[in-house]
Formats: C-alpha cells, sequence, structure tokens
C-alpha cells in the first residue's frame, strides 16, 4: 500500500514538473498553467519549511 501511494505522489510530482516546463515554453492550456503555478507554490513553501526546520536544529545545537 505504501508503495502505491508513493507511487502516486511521485508521479504528482513528475507531471507537475512538466507542466511547468510546458508552462515556461508559453504554449501551455490554461489547466496547464494552473497545475504549473500549484507546483511551484508547493515548491515554495516545502523550501520555506525546510529552511525553518533547519534553522529550528541549528538553535538547539548550540
Amino acid at each position: 500500500m505504501l508503495v502505491l501511494i508513493l507511487s502516486v505522489v511521485v508521479l504528482l510530482v513528475i507531471g507537475g514538473c512538466v507542466c511547468v516546463f510546458w508552462a515556461a515554453r508559453g504554449d501551455a492550456p490554461r489547466w496547464a498553467r494552473g497545475v504549473a503555478r500549484a507546483t511551484l507554490l508547493g515548491s515554495g513553501l516545502a523550501r520555506s519549511a525546510s529552511r525553518s526546520s533547519r534553522s529550528q536544529r541549528s538553535d538547539g545545537d548550540d
């Protein structure tokens, strides 16, 4: 079951990356631009969460 869930997540990530590339080329339909926007938003949220967890870990090490 876990393999199935991880496979779906990987496929969604790959699909999001394809939509970002497609939208960057400029000839993507509206739905692909929406998926690309959501993918970039999710990426930014994951990046900020990673930064905050790293800063909390480094504060605890001192």
